[in-house]
């Protein structure tokens, strides 16, 4: 019994690591709450390339990566949208009329089913 016990801890402990978005730099990226430091803007292109690796990650993985989002949003059917503003957006100013966004949609059971960026 204590075999099995011990073998399902390790399985269960030997998640997918997170991904390495390089040659975005995360800490700065972390730094840039509501990108109002244009941190996150010089990213844009980096980031559009590598879309692909922030899916099927769990939202507690996303935080370790990415940070805290700038808002998020719970949907019916337990879906949530996180929302990475990575041009200065209405937080930093009122005159912002558009700016871009990532935004991440997590499925019922917690993980990135979409991964987008968007105008405002």
């Amino acid at each position: 019994m204590k075999k099995w016990l011990w073998l399902s801890v390790v399985l269960i402990s030997c998640g997918k690591p997170l991904p390495d978005l390089a040659p975005i730099d995360i800490t700065q990226w972390k730094a840039d709450k509501g990108g109002c430091s244009n941190i996150r803007s010089a990213t844009i292109q980096q980031l559009t390339q590598q879309l692909e690796e922030l899916k099927a990650l769990s939202e507690g993985d996303v935080v370790k990566l990415l940070g805290r989002p700038d808002r998020n949003e719970l949907y019916k059917r337990n879906q949530k949208f996180y929302y990475y503003d990575i041009e200065p957006g209405k937080a930093c100013s009122d005159s912002v009329k558009t700016s871009q966004q990532l935004i991440l949609r997590f499925n019922a059971m917690g993980l990135a089913k979409e991964v987008t960026i968007e105008d405002l």
